[in-house]
């Protein structure tokens, strides 16, 4: 069902300038609105790309950026007033990549950090209890423990852990529902659960809480932890983990992977979806190619898409914005010479 991870082709020793990090901290941050505009200018000033995101119960995001580009933003994290200490403490992850893997910097503020609609849901005062990666595989091996996947389908279809209960949600919401339908205090006395950074699970494990359910583990630092501190020929995952930047996904010692994404429906590709008669790069995939309008919408995507190849332009991110307003400034200064030249023409007829 998984990926062979034995076929990843991104060799440990390729060059890989960008440094990566994962983070989140649920703690009080009243005061987003004020955070948001100097987070964001720290980080464009110094070239860093990513996602972060702001909610009164915390930050969380993935970010890439030079070696000092990320060290200089965990340090303005910890010790800035801005934050007043309250992040300290964050669960923080770091990875390479061999590319900028974020086309563009944003700072989105949102009403929970990591979405479940749950207000008894609340980290910042009872969570599960934390498992190191060391001490993971002892406790899911126990009969007595009910293993749950706590991420969405298409990011378990690439890899999990075995015997891990599969929750088929779409979103991180639908969460409760799996709870009320399959999970039991009085039956599943003891529940461990893991996400790909430990975000999700800190929410499940408070929420799980506040549930009835006695008692709930959670994997701290999540997947990515595990991938690193594990080694393959110890590991109880199976197949490629998902990740939310253009790597797609990562296996042991956090090496990207073989998954890439379907353009039309977002969906990670394995290299047995990408042989399917039904996958057409950048256009369709076995899993969307039967939907007429999406498809139509990513042919004239991709077209868009390759001629800006021919041309050598960028046609994404913070480069295409940079290119468009190039070239906005080119057509503003021929229409200026253009009247210069007219004016002088007519000044001498």
């Amino acid at each position: 069902m998984y990926p062979a991870t034995d076929m990843i082709d991104n060799l440990p020793d390729q060059p890989r300038p960008f440094k990566v990090m994962a983070f989140y901290k649920f703690a009080d941050l009243a005061d987003t609105a004020a955070i948001r505009p100097e987070l964001a200018h720290f980080c464009c000033a110094r070239g860093i790309r990513g996602t972060l995101i702001l909610a009164r119960e915390g930050i969380n995001g993935t970010v890439a950026g030079t070696d000092d580009a990320i060290d200089a933003l965990q340090t303005f994290l910890m010790d800035d007033p801005l934050f007043g200490g309250r992040l300290e403490g964050a669960e923080i992850k770091f990875s390479t990549a061999a590319t900028m893997p974020f086309h563009r910097m944003k700072v989105r503020l949102k009403d929970e950090i990591v979405t479940l609609r749950a207000p008894e849901a609340n980290p910042a005062l009872r969570v599960g209890t934390y498992v190191e990666a060391k001490d993971w595989n002892a406790l899911i091996e126990r009969n007595d423990v009910t293993l749950v996947d706590t991420r969405n389908d298409y990011e378990v279809s690439l890899g999990t852990f075995e015997r891990a209960l599969d929750p088929g949600t779409q979103t991180f919401t639908e969460f409760k529902d799996f709870v009320a339908r399959n999970l039991d205090p009085a039956r599943d006395r003891k529940v461990a659960m893991f996400c790909t950074g430990g975000i999700r699970c800190e929410k499940a494990s408070s929420y799980l809480l506040a549930q009835g359910f006695e008692e709930v583990f959670h994997l701290k630092g999540g997947i990515l932890n595990y991938l690193e501190t594990v080694p393959r020929e110890d590991s109880h995952w199976q197949g490629e983990c998902f990740v939310f930047d253009e790597r797609v996904s990562v296996g042991h010692g956090l090496i990207a992977g073989n998954a890439t994404l379907c353009r039309a429906c977002r969906q990670p590709l394995t290299p047995q979806d990408r042989a399917d008669l039904r996958y057409e790069e950048g256009i369709a995939c076995p899993h969307c190619a039967g939907d007429a309008e999406r498809r139509l919408a990513a042919a004239q995507r991709h077209h868009q898409v390759r001629l800006a190849e021919i041309r050598g332009s960028a046609h994404l991110g913070d480069a295409a914005r940079h290119a468009a307003q190039q070239a906005k400034a080119r057509k503003r200064a021929r229409r200026e010479a253009d009247r210069t030249t007219r004016a002088e023409t007519s000044a001498s007829s």
